[in-house]
Formats: structure tokens, sequence, C-alpha cells
């Protein structure tokens, strides 16, 4: 079961939204933590609903007899050693692709279920690990989270790039390709369809926004997610959405009143909100669609 966010003040969880973005480190946020919760053990009671419950990823088994999986595959034209988690529907019929981009801690349980949801959805779908050139996602998420602190976003939206340019001429694919980021992700979405003409539609939950100077370059339409309560990233709304609506972009920005940050993550404890969540997701499957094509059934 995913944890009561009611049982969870709200200056907690930004606290953690700011640990987990690396505006501190943990033996900091653990002093602070336990300032708020006024003990040692009362800190310790809020972690597990703030921490992700990775048993929880497994919307889609990673078994399930309808997908075929491809782990560890090579994606060319990036930095050696460039990979991804690689799911599709069995058939070998022809389908619109997808590219899942991770949040700041890689290509972890969560996402790997989030690929698979993507598949099952009727895509050819890639969850992308963007520190595969630097060893792969680390099991353990300070060090993953401290890794992306290093990697520069636009190296990482090159090898983004890299990912949709492979699924675009995959020969399981329409040669429609679409992307879904969280987050780091949401970013990188922003980021890829700027640069990457062969990215139809890219849906972003959370992500930081681009330049205003870089908004031109994107050619395929955009879907925004945000949380009423994530003030860190909706700071950047209105100079984005100007700059969009003044170049002619095609767009479309959705705001999840009473969600938090990562609200789309079932394994995230509190943060989670199961309404927002389905209600984006269904939306993005629907935009999807819409700019890709609807893709085939899943047996």
């Amino acid at each position: 079961m995913a944890a009561d966010r009611t049982n969870v003040p709200e200056e907690v969880i930004r606290l953690y939204d700011r640990f987990t973005h690396g505006g501190m480190d943990r033996r900091a946020f653990m002093e602070r933590l336990t300032q708020i919760a006024g003990s040692t053990a009362a800190a310790a009671a809020f972690l597990p609903m703030l921490q992700s419950n990775y048993a929880l990823a497994e919307t889609v088994k990673p078994d399930d007899p309808r997908l075929a999986y491809e782990d560890g595959v090579a994606i060319p034209g990036s930095d050696a050693g460039l990979t991804g988690y690689l799911v599709a529907p069995k058939g070998g019929v022809k389908r619109p692709a997808l590219l899942m981009i991770h949040e700041n801690r890689g290509l972890n349980p969560h996402i790997r279920d989030m690929t698979r949801r993507g598949a099952l959805a009727g895509h050819l779908t890639l969850g992308i690990d963007a520190l595969s050139p630097e060893g792969g996602t680390p099991a353990n998420e300070d060090q993953a989270r401290s890794m992306f602190g290093t990697l520069n976003p636009d190296v990482a939206a090159g090898r983004c790039a890299a990912a949709v340019r492979f699924l675009a001429s995959h020969p399981q694919s329409t040669g429609k390709v679409g992307a879904i980021g969280f987050c780091w992700g949401g970013g990188q979405v922003n980021r890829v369809l700027a640069i990457e003409p062969a990215l139809n539609a890219g849906v972003s939950y959370y992500g930081s926004q681009i330049p205003a100077e870089r908004v031109p370059g994107i050619k395929g339409a955009l879907l925004l997610h945000y949380a009423s309560k994530d003030e860190r990233i909706n700071a950047g709304i209105p100079a984005y959405e100007a700059a969009l609506r003044a170049n002619g972009k095609t767009y479309e920005l959705h705001l999840y009143e009473g969600a938090d940050h990562a609200f789309n993550n079932d394994t995230g404890g509190a943060r989670y909100h199961p309404e927002a969540a389905k209600l984006a997701w269904d939306r993005s499957l629907a935009f999807l669609a819409r700019h890709l094509g609807a893709p085939p059934a899943v047996g």
C-alpha cells in the first residue's frame, strides 16, 4: 500500500523535495527533519512515508507474457556505452515508439515499470539509462543523485536525442516517436524537443523549463503536467508558456490541484497522488495517440 499522504506535513514534503534535488546533503536533511518532527524517533517514522518502495514497482510484471524485453540494448550515435531497457508488445507489428526518461535516480525499478506500462499501452518503449556511459544507474539513490549533479544537462539531452533517433529507425517502429519524462526527465523532454526534430511529441511531468531563446527550436507537440504545490518548478511556468505562445508552438498545460512534485511516482510515498497520476497518464496516452497515431492493441 502507498503511504498515507495525510500523515506527512507539507513542511516535511518540501524538505524532502529540497533534499532529493541537491539542496542539502543527507546529514543536513536528517537534522532538519528531526527538528520538524520533534525527535529522532519521529523523524525515523516519517522516512518510510517519503522514500521509494520498489516493492510497488510491478504494476506490469517484469515477465508479463504479452511483452518482449531486451535489457542493456545499445543506443548508437552518442557516448560510448549508452544503453536502455527496450520493451515491446509481442507480435512484431510496427508501433509508434516511446522514450521513457527517468528522474534523477536513473533507470530504477519504478522507471522500468513505467517502460512496461508504455509498452502495454501499445508502444515500442525504451527506458533510457542516461548514466550508462558512466557505468549505469547505481542501486543507491544518494549516489545516483550525486552522479546526476555532475552530468551536464545538454550532454544528457544529446544522449536522449540519440535514443529518439534509434527508436525512429527501429524496424518495429512506425517512425513516429514520443517521449515521456519525469522530474529530471521532464526537463530533458523540454530540452530534447528543442534539438531533435525526430521527436514528434513530448510529455513533461513537472520538468524544469528551457530558456525562451531555445523555444523556437521546438518542432514537436508538447504536453506539460505540473503539480499545484510544486513552487520550485512552477516558478518557471509563466515565462515558458509566454515563449511557447509567442513562437506558435503546439502545447497543452495542466495543473493538478493538491498534488506535489513527483505525484506520478507510485513507489514514492507521500508525494504520490493517485487521482492526479491516473488523470495525467490518461491524458498522456490520448495526447500521444493524437500526435503519433493510435497504437495497435496489445493481445
